[in-house]
């Protein structure tokens, strides 16, 4: 009764730990973020068969997988870009992307808009959003009913103008930065350039037509007809048409330009209005200057309603330039001799943030609208460009430009994870320094216990919960399958975690065998071990079979590692498949937040481990069985034995807990974990018993032969002292 009570207290200690340990990797479950309909709508738009997988806290996106691929990601704008939109507040979506970079689904999850909270109706702006759907990232969408060959045309919602305009830029913004951090797409030339800088001693004064005539203002002169024309295919085609006589009319007549280079901002503004305004400018901030006249205006009234410009906007690097009324500053006079009467003018201000290249052409959005309906309009978008004129600024240097190139995106994986990567090469370092002071550690049991106990600890938490270290038979297979197609190092420098230990554990199976991985630094076999010591101190009974049927089980794995690697030849998803025989991916890489079936999998080997020590890695684990055929190649075999190990002596055959010693005294290095107990074992002189019939020999035959000396044979021994 006693057993079967310590044996009931241990399992639940087991699962209670595991349930404990479950709730950290809930701590970014997918359902604290969306609820179930959002998810299901989300599922829907990929495949019924697919689920969401782990948290990725780098791209800040959840995977989207099916068949354990991936096949898409999912992610909140609000953890991406905050752009306040009407209420001055962001509005939260979620978006789904697949692994091509195209839109699978845009919808609100929380806004603070009154125009929807009041009057139009949320369903229209999520009709809006479902407009993204199988576009590509890198499209240039616009908010136009026509648009250039290279654009994509989405409508906009009458009433919600600055609503949709700013939905529309955290939508790009977010989803081309998730789409950067995670590789799908590249980085443009543009991207990767440092930033020009204006040349602030350059100054030619210059009058409206020279700043005209050489591109330092330029002009974007919109006629009616050309604005009936841009129409003509749209709902709002008969609305406002000019008649004959007034085709010919300017619409609007926009003069722009950049105001930070002196030559234009001098030459217009006067030297004390532009002192003011770069004093004015923060650092990473830039102005530019919009005249015209016309019967449109650029500005509108939408920013008095709701502080965001909705006629004007500008675009670089794929990226909208909003403005709010923060950004704006009435323009009263210019001083260029011989400069036209404007009937409106404006400096707005371009933030830090935009990262806006001076030395870069930019594009000049002006946003046109028709009323069609009480409730309804229809949207054109015209734009323009501008080059600032090179005498006026600093190109980067080549120097420059060769270091800002964008670094592979391993690069990249490898800087951010440096800590971590620190820390694990540490830990490895640690590891062969206890590898090769073995001999001396052997000698201080109790100390190198409680070092090898504190090392597993680290193995489960950090190399496995945290770092996702768990090696795999699947890394092996992907290994061979890479050898036989276009092999890329790039491919396994994406996990630096897996890089540095699948380069520690080849190089230590070329030195000492698989041992050292298998009893150190594999996280679900620390788990066991630690689980198994826990029951030994509870004084529960342990089970081990005899050595001949022990003997023909390592078959096992081998014959696990042989299907799966036929399989892989075939198919590899297959292969992974059928790989779920490792319990890994269910309790460490997923925290036991899977299916039941895999958590029970996993809890009942973790169980077994209660009443004998690793089972699974003894007899079914096909990593340790491709771990184990490079092993005959080990080079060092530190493990030391004597002429009596094994015949007559078995003492560390019986207490080896993986049963890796023969009965022979031989140490099977294939099954052996490394975890030096028959060492220790071995130098104890009150435990081994080769030292302990040498020991009480050696104080024999002293004895004997401090009596066996006769009295005539000895010598007497006197102390001399010095004379004085």
């Amino acid at each position: 009764m006693l057993f079967i009570k310590r044996s009931m207290h241990a399992i639940a200690f087991t699962l209670l730990w595991i349930i404990s340990t479950s709730s950290i990797a809930s701590q970014r479950n997918i359902d604290s973020a969306f609820n179930s309909e959002i998810q299901q709508k989300i599922i829907q738009h990929f495949e019924n068969s697919a689920k969401f997988s782990n948290y990725d806290e780098k791209a800040k996106t959840w995977s989207v997988i099916k068949d354990k691929t991936v096949i898409g990601y999912v992610f909140e704008t609000d953890s991406q870009v905050s752009i306040p939109a009407y209420s001055g507040k962001p509005v939260n979506l979620v978006v789904a992307i697949d692994t091509e970079g195209k839109f699978k689904f845009a919808w609100i999850i929380e806004h603070h808009e009154p125009i929807l909270l009041v009057g139009i109706p949320e369903q229209k702006l999520n009709e809006f959003t479902m407009q993204y759907i199988d576009h590509h990232v890198t499209d240039k969408i616009r908010l136009s009913a026509t648009v250039k060959d290279d654009e994509i045309s989405i409508d906009a919602i009458t009433g919600a103008t600055v609503t949709v305009i700013v939905v529309n830029e955290t939508i790009l913004r977010a989803t081309n930065k998730v789409a950067l951090a995670l590789g799908l797409i590249e980085p443009t030339a543009e991207d990767s350039l440092p930033l020009s800088k204006v040349k602030n001693t350059h100054f030619i004064p210059e009058d409206w037509n020279a700043l005209v005539g050489d591109g330092t203002i330029r002009r974007f002169h919109l006629l009616r007809e050309t604005v009936d024309e841009a129409f003509l295919k749209t709902p709002a085609s008969d609305i406002d048409v000019a008649n004959a006589s007034e085709k010919r009319a300017t619409f609007i007549d926009i003069y722009y330009t950049y105001l930070n280079a002196p030559t234009s901002g001098k030459n217009l503004l006067g030297e004390t209005e532009y002192k003011w305004l770069m004093d004015k400018l923060k650092p990473g901030e830039h102005a530019i200057a919009l005249m015209a006249n016309g019967r449109y205006s650029f500005r509108g009234n939408g920013f008095v309603r709701g502080g965001i410009f909705d006629r004007v906007h500008l675009t670089q690097k794929r990226s909208d330039i909003s403005f709010r009324d923060l950004d704006y500053y009435r323009l009263n006079d210019i001083y260029p001799t011989g400069f036209p009467r404007f009937r409106e003018m404006a400096i707005f201000i371009v933030r830090e943030h935009f990262n806006f290249d001076p030395g870069l052409s930019w594009d000049l959005n002006l946003l046109v609208r028709r009323q069609v309906g009480p409730i309804e309009s229809t949207f054109v978008n015209f734009s323009t460009s501008y080059q600032i004129p090179e005498d006026y600024i600093i190109r980067p240097t080549a120097e420059a430009i060769e270091s800002a190139k964008p670094k592979p995106l391993w690069v990249n994986i490898w800087y951010a994870k440096t800590f971590q990567i620190s820390v694990l090469i540490s830990s490895l370092i640690l590891l062969i320094v206890v590898i090769f002071l073995q001999d001396w550690l052997i000698y201080y049991p109790s100390f190198f216990h409680n070092l090898r106990r504190v090392y597993l600890v680290y193995t489960i938490t950090f190399i496995g919960w945290y770092g996702l270290g768990q090696l795999s038979v699947v890394n092996v297979f992907t290994f061979f399958q890479a050898l036989f197609s276009d092999f890329s190092w790039d491919l396994f420098y994406m996990d630096p975690f897996l890089f540095v230990i699948w380069t520690f554990t080849a190089a230590t199976i070329l030195l000492w065998g698989r041992g050292i991985f298998c009893g150190w630094l594999c996280p679900f076999g620390a788990l066991q071990e630690l689980i198994n010591e826990a029951a030994r101190k509870l004084k529960i009974k342990q089970f081990e079979l005899p050595f001949r049927i022990h003997e023909k089980l390592w078959a096992v794995k081998y014959l696990i590692f042989l299907a799966l690697f036929g399989v892989s030849l075939e198919s590899m998803s297959t292969a992974e498949k059928f790989s779920e025989v490792e319990p890994f991916k269910t309790s460490i890489i997923f925290m036991f937040q899977r299916e039941w079936w895999f958590v029970t999998y996993a809890v009942i080997l973790l169980v077994i481990s209660i009443f004998t020590r690793k089972v699974y890695c003894r007899y079914i684990c096909p990593l340790g069985a491709a771990l184990a055929i490079p092993t005959k190649l080990r080079l060092f075999d530190w493990l030391k034995r004597r002429p009596a190990c094994g015949d007559p002596c078995q003492l560390c055959a019986k207490e080896c807990e993986i049963q890796a010693i023969h009965p022979n005294g031989e140490i099977n290095a294939n099954e052996c974990h490394h975890c030096l107990d028959c060492q220790v074992t071995y130098v104890n002189e009150d435990r081994c018993p080769p030292l302990v019939i040498a020991k009480k020999k050696g104080r024999k035959s002293k004895r004997k032969i401090g009596s066996s000396i006769s009295e005539a044979d000895r010598i007497e021994i006197k102390e001399l002292v010095d004379a004085e």
